[in-house]
């Protein structure tokens, strides 16, 4: 079935949330510690994501993937947030998760080529994310989507164990809105 992507709106938060931490519990089992990964509550997500949802409208670009009207994937992008919260004038992909039996059926592919276009009509010269540094199956996405680690890398913990990331960046044209790179 083809999947259909949509501008999130607030009713979508529990869908969202549900594709977060079924996210999370997937891409990070081995990277994070698991009593952490299982703590994590849909419930308290909503409510976050309802939060995070009505703060970020006009600045934040929250799109949802659909297949048969279920709500399988989500992704955000908006302006590049420095350490300080300061921003640039470069984007920044914030999120991109899957439900994980729709991993490696173009829903991603379909979710980040929706969110390149925006940041592109958005303007942004560089669209920049960050992934867990031992996220492989993530890395190698991203890469596919026309991304390149650009270096810089930034400490991050969960429960005390040190999971660090990596920032990779991808330049920006008007060709990008039309047709993203997934060679």
């Amino acid at each position: 079935m083809d999947v259909q992507i949509r501008d999130m709106t607030a009713d979508d938060c529990h869908a969202v949330a549900t594709v977060r931490v079924r996210g999370w519990q997937f891409a990070y089992a081995g990277l994070m510690p698991q009593p952490y990964l299982d703590s994590l509550d849909i419930e308290a997500q909503a409510a976050q994501r309802r939060e995070i949802f009505e703060k970020g409208r006009g600045r934040v670009v929250n799109v949802v993937a659909e297949r048969a009207g279920e709500v399988i994937g989500w992704g955000c992008c908006g302006p590049y947030r420095e350490d300080d919260g300061s921003i640039t004038a470069d984007g920044e992909l914030y999120a991109l998760y899957l439900l994980p039996e729709h991993l490696s059926t173009g829903a991603g592919r379909a979710l980040t080529a929706e969110l390149t276009a925006r940041a592109v009509a958005a303007g942004f010269p560089v669209l920049r994310l960050w992934v867990l540094k031992e996220n492989a199956r993530a890395r190698r996405f991203y890469e596919k989507a026309g991304f390149a680690a650009d270096g810089a890398e930034e400490p991050f913990e969960v429960d005390g164990v040190p999971v660090p990331e990596v920032r990779y960046a991808r330049p920006l044209s008007a060709m990008d809105a039309a047709a993203p790179n997934f060679g």
